[in-house]
């Protein structure tokens, strides 16, 4: 392919993405991650993962894209805002990671990623590929960095300089050759915000390395088994996900509300005081929780949750 087509179907794809309401867009060559190979085989060994199995699952798809997606030759990596500014209202009632409350956006993203790839072969031609939203083994964080859309942060997110970090990530990872783009400087600096606000101390003391069955997200969502004893008190009452690293990221002072009505919460879900939480019955849950991505704890596993807050 001519240099020119590669710089022009790039063009064209990063403008069609924003118009489908992505932030960002980049793209990196869809190569074997030797460097972040590393980094995943020594955080499996610490045994960051918890009860997190399938981390350590399909170790050579997560490293290379190419034995995902037949001859793939670009990942191009997007970045989704679900930022807000709207609040629960009780101060006291247990708390919900704000990237929960309205549909799941696995399945809001994931349709805009097939959008996209579907007017790619349109518009392109003939283009295999696969989408991806943290649904498969794919490395996302490491190639948006590669692909420019961000740093990795020493909380270990993806943080964007003129957005923050409250957004979701998404793939799609083509047989087509791109333009790649570059990845951009570190700018956390000798911040330590994130590692001195996180209450269970799952952030290695420098920065960038995640206890993963120390975060609270992992032990409210993930952990499907009783929360141990020792994180009584530290939990600083979320009962689902945790946006402690985000909140006091200065990062975040630059994050914009999102646009996107499928991200707006449910009306009853920020008006619910700490009675109706502790009180909450499972129709109330399949309610309020109907197409939320809240569903992946279960209701028995909200409960367990607000239980151990009450302690």
């Amino acid at each position: 392919m001519q240099d020119k087509n590669k710089e022009n179907y790039s063009q064209q794809i990063k403008q069609k993405a924003l118009d489908l309401g992505f932030l960002y867009v980049g793209i990196s060559k869809a190569e074997q991650l030797d460097e972040e190979a590393l980094r995943l085989e020594n955080w499996l060994n610490k045994n960051y993962h918890g009860k997190m199995a399938y981390m350590a699952n399909h170790f050579d798809k997560r490293i290379d894209p190419r034995k995902l997606v037949d001859g793939a030759k670009s990942v191009i990596s997007l970045v989704y805002n679900y930022y807000t500014e709207e609040k629960q209202e009780d101060e006291n009632a247990p708390k919900i990671s704000q990237y929960a409350y309205g549909k799941d956006y696995h399945f809001v993203v994931k349709q805009k990623l097939k959008t996209l790839l579907n007017w790619i072969q349109e518009e392109i031609g003939e283009v295999y590929g696969r989408c991806f939203v943290d649904s498969a083994p794919v490395l996302e964080r490491d190639w948006a960095k590669r692909s420019g859309v961000g740093w990795v942060g020493k909380n270990t997110l993806l943080i964007h300089p003129k957005q923050g970090s409250f957004f979701f990530l998404a793939e799609l990872i083509i047989d087509l050759e791109l333009d790649t783009d570059h990845p951009i400087r570190d700018h956390c600096g000798t911040c330590t915000r994130c590692i001195d606000a996180c209450p269970t101390e799952a952030i290695s003391p420098e920065g960038y390395f995640m206890d993963g069955s120390k975060c609270i997200s992992y032990l409210t969502i993930e952990l499907k088994e009783a929360i141990p004893e020792e994180f009584k008190g530290k939990m600083d009452n979320w009962m689902f996900g945790c946006d402690i690293c985000q909140q006091v990221c200065p990062w975040n002072r630059f994050s914009t509300p999102h646009q996107e009505q499928e991200f707006l919460p449910h009306p009853d879900l920020l008006a619910m005081n700490r009675s109706d939480w502790e009180e909450i019955t499972e129709e109330v849950f399949r309610k309020v929780f109907k197409k939320s991505a809240v569903k992946r704890t279960k209701y028995v596993g909200l409960k367990r949750n607000i239980e151990f807050l009450k302690k």
